[in-house]
């Protein structure tokens, strides 16, 4: 078991472990991607669904974007209630199911996994617990290795089980640039624990909302760091699309309201430029992570490999960021009162 640095909470010492821990996956389980990724080049489905819940959820949604701008299948997410309380028919003969979850314990997801795999679904489970029944229903398991999170806000398994993924879509693809991207993580990830995002810090703490805005594989990330600012620091926080915002969201933006934008240097760089200036505009204070020298309002980043892997390595960044918001705001964001780590849900 990891013990806490002292005078470093749990969270701050799961975060630093993130590049370890990734690094640990691939020297123990390339047999099992290489396999994975064989049994879905053989299936070659219509379909893939997902299942999961909180910050895995988050990991899968930024599996949906990578496995549709890479691969052009359609991934849905589906809720495990139509399973596990509603029972409701699946038709998903040839599809597969990619379920995520750091316990493979809990009765919905364990339902719907079965539920789809019944309906003539491949299960394909990322697990930080091999001895659960999550893992024991698939037809390939991908774990962790993250080892334990002692902090109730999951970092270390959300960023190992979105790399992850993303190993499995560069191997399915057979895309060699994606697959060293990939490999090449654990530094990126190292790099990005040391980049310094403290102009943010004073005004999150002060905040009482904000929004945190992403396009393609950054807004999945911008909804993993809106829940660990609701979870960690009690602060009010959405996602949205860079497009989206701009609709109902940003009646709400008035004179100094915060908001973080994850701008990676893909397809949707450009947009998201945009997207900045009208917030901006509008009076928003806007902090947007991306490469470029450094300037007010730029949060540090040094980009990976490829660039649909940046919004990960941005991830690393904002927890180290988010922790210290927590302490600032007067919160243990290794112990949120009304939370606990497994939760199990039917």
């Amino acid at each position: 078991m990891t013990l806490p640095t002292p005078g470093l909470t749990a969270m701050a010492v799961e975060i630093r472990e993130a590049p370890e821990a990734l690094a640990r996956f691939f020297e123990r389980e390339q047999p099992a991607l290489d396999a994975a990724a064989a049994k879905l080049a053989a299936r070659d489905p219509r379909v893939i669904i997902t299942c999961a819940r909180g910050s895995s959820d988050n990991a899968a949604a930024y599996f949906k974007y990578l496995t549709e701008i890479v691969m052009g299948v359609p991934v849905a997410s589906i809720g495990p209630s139509i399973a596990s309380l509603y029972a409701a028919p699946l038709r998903l003969m040839d599809g597969v199911i990619v379920a995520v979850s750091q316990s493979g314990k809990s009765p919905d997801i364990v339902a719907l996994q079965a539920h789809a795999r019944a309906a003539g679904a491949l299960a394909v489970a990322i697990v930080n617990q091999t001895a659960s029944p999550l893992a024991e229903g698939a037809d390939a398991v991908l774990p962790l290795h993250a080892g334990e999170e002692r902090s109730v806000a999951a970092t270390k398994s959300f960023l190992s089980s979105a790399a992850i993924l993303a190993a499995l879509v560069a191997e399915w693809r057979g895309d060699a640039a994606l697959k060293a991207a990939v490999r090449a993580l654990p530094e990126a990830f190292a790099t990005a624990l040391a980049a310094d995002w403290s102009e943010l810090l004073p005004v999150l703490t002060a905040a009482p909302s904000a929004y945190i805005i992403g396009r393609g594989p950054a807004l999945p990330v911008a909804a993993e760091a809106a829940l660990k600012l609701k979870e960690t620091a009690m602060l009010h926080a959405e996602a949205f699309s860079g497009a989206e915002v701009m609709h109902g969201p940003l009646q709400l933006v008035d004179q100094g309201f915060p908001i973080v934008a994850f701008r990676p240097q893909d397809a949707a760089f450009e947009a998201m430029g945009d997207a900045v200036a009208r917030l901006r505009a509008a009076g928003g204070r806007v902090f947007v992570a991306e490469a470029g020298s450094r300037q007010p309002g730029r949060l540090p980043f040094t980009p990976s490999l490829h660039p649909l892997l940046d919004p990960l390595v941005m991830a690393v960044s904002f927890y180290a960021l988010a922790e210290q918001v927590a302490r600032a705001r007067g919160q243990d964001p290794d112990r949120p009162s009304r939370l606990k780590k497994v939760t199990e849900t039917v």
